[in-house]
C-alpha cells in the first residue's frame, strides 16, 4: 500500500495574504514532497445553502492553483473557531507544517497579529506566517536563529536541521548577550547544543552577538540586514492573555514590518515527521 503523503496545511479565508502563504507553501512542497491542503473555517451554525457553495468555490480553486503550480493541493473545511480549529486539524492530520498568512500590525489590524499567535501556540505542529508572496521559488537561503537562556531554545534546532537538509540553508545563530554570569552560562549551553547538532547534520551556520537592547527589535534589524529569508523562533510557554493584547516579543517578530517570514515552534513538541533528519537525535 502506497503511504500516505504528509500535508502542508494552509488556513484559507480567501485573502491576498492567504494566496502568498499558498504560494510559499507550494515552494515548499516542491522541495519536500508533501500535498497542500487549503483549511477553510466556518460557523458551526452554517446553512447547507452556504456550506455547499463554499464547496463548490474551494474545488474549483484547488483545480486551478493545482494547474498553476503543478503541485497536489486538496482543502478541507472545518467548523469551529479559528482560535481552535486549525491547530485540532494540523495535529489530528499530523501535518508537517502549517502555512499561515498575516496582515502584520499595522492600526487596528495590530489585533491579527495578536490573534495569529494565539491560533499559533495551539499547535503541535510548527506554523511559518508570512505576509508577503515568496521573492522566488528558489531555497531558503538564510535563517536566523535567535539564542538565549531559555531551555525551549534547543527545540528549534530540529526546525532548523529540516531546513537546512532541504533547503540547503545557512542558520545565523543570532546568540543574546548579558553580564548576568547565570543567564551567560545557560545561553552557551543552548548555542553549544545547536552547534553540535548543526555540525552533525553538515548545516551551514555562522555565530553573531545580539546587539544590546529590544531582542524583538534586534532579531528583526539583523534578520533585514541579511536579507533573511526566515527566523526561526519558539513561542513563550504558558503564555498569557495579556501577552495577547500587549504583544508578546514573538507577536512583535511574527508581524515584523519588514515582512519577514517567521517560524513558530512550540515548546514541548513532537517532531516525529522530521526525526529521521536529525542525525540519531529524533524523537
Amino acid at each position: 500500500m502506497e503511504e500516505k503523503k504528509k500535508l502542508i496545511v494552509v488556513p484559507w479565508d480567501f485573502s491576498h495574504v492567504a494566496e502568498h502563504a499558498l504560494a510559499h507553501a507550494v515552494k515548499i512542497s516542491r522541495m519536500v514532497g508533501n500535498d497542500i491542503c487549503l483549511l477553510h473555517i466556518v460557523d458551526s451554525g452554517i446553512n447547507p445553502k452556504a456550506l455547499a457553495q463554499k464547496n463548490s468555490l474551494l474545488k474549483r480553486l484547488v483545480e486551478e492553483n493545482g494547474k498553476k503550480y503543478n503541485v497536489g493541493i486538496l482543502y478541507h473545511i472545518s467548523k469551529g473557531s479559528i482560535f481552535s480549529a486549525i491547530a485540532n486539524y494540523a495535529n489530528e492530520k499530523e501535518a508537517s507544517l502549517v502555512v499561515m498568512g498575516t496582515h502584520g500590525m499595522k492600526g487596528m489590524q495590530k489585533l491579527t497579529g495578536s490573534w495569529a499567535l494565539k491560533v499559533i501556540v495551539k499547535s503541535k505542529i510548527p506554523f511559518i506566517v508570512v505576509q508577503d508572496p515568496p521573492a522566488d521559488q528558489e531555497r531558503y537561503h538564510n535563517i536566523v536563529f535567535p539564542v538565549d537562556f531559555r531551555g525551549e531554545n534547543k527545540e528549534k534546532i530540529k526546525m532548523a536541521i529540516f531546513m537546512g537538509k532541504y533547503f540547503e540553508s545557512k542558520v545565523h545563530l543570532l546568540v543574546s548577550v548579558s553580564t548576568d554570569k547565570n543567564i551567560l552560562k545557560k545561553t552557551k549551553v543552548n548555542l553549544n547544543f545547536g552547534i553540535k547538532y548543526l555540525m552533525q547534520n553538515n548545516i551551514e551556520y555562522e555565530i553573531h552577538d545580539m546587539p544590546k537592547g529590544n531582542a524583538a527589535e534586534q532579531t528583526i534589524d539583523f534578520a533585514q540586514k541579511i536579507n533573511a529569508d526566515l527566523i526561526l523562533i519558539v513561542t513563550t510557554k504558558n503564555i498569557t492573555f495579556a501577552d495577547y493584547i500587549v504583544g508578546a516579543s514573538e507577536q512583535q517578530i511574527i508581524a515584523n514590518s519588514s515582512k519577514i517570514p517567521v517560524c513558530c515552534v512550540n515548546p514541548k513538541l513532537s517532531f516525529a515527521n522530521v526525526g529521521q533528519f536529525m542525525g540519531g537525535w529524533g524523537s
